[in-house]
């Protein structure tokens, strides 16, 4: 058997003021996979938490769209404590809506409980990431 790819080092990282942006690998499933299990993560996103089964789901996700794409989500880390804060980024879902998103990315973001109220949502969405 093959060792896992670490795809983080294929994606490009950003960094804001108190933030890492970075691409996920394996050894973040169990930390995303509690935020997504989390009631208080999901009561405005879905209509339920999710299991490890749709967790691990999303993370490949993630995954193969930077793979297919060029874009997709990080892994939101804290600079000062190197904790998992949450995940952003671009997705193209191809839901089937009106008005149409078909072939668009979207934006969109999640964090854990410990971080919800702290400005790191808009921290790191906002594009301050010393890159222009």
């Amino acid at each position: 058997m093959q060792a896992p790819i670490d795809s983080s080092t294929a994606i490009p990282s950003l960094e804001t003021e108190r933030l890492l942006l970075r691409g996920h690998c394996l050894e973040d499933f169990p930390r995303s996979a509690s935020m997504w299990a989390d009631p208080n993560v999901t009561r405005h996103i879905l209509e339920r938490p999710l299991t490890h089964e749709e967790c691990w789901s999303r993370l490949l996700r993630y995954v193969g769209h930077w793979a297919l794409l060029g874009f997709g989500y990080w892994v939101i880390v804290e600079k000062e404590t190197g904790h998992f804060v949450g995940e952003a980024g671009f997705a193209d879902y191809k839901r089937e809506m009106e008005p149409s998103l078909l072939d668009m990315p979207e934006i969109g973001w999640v964090l854990s409980s410990h971080a919800h109220g702290k400005g790191f949502a808009t921290e790191a969405v906002r594009g301050d990431h010393g890159m222009g």
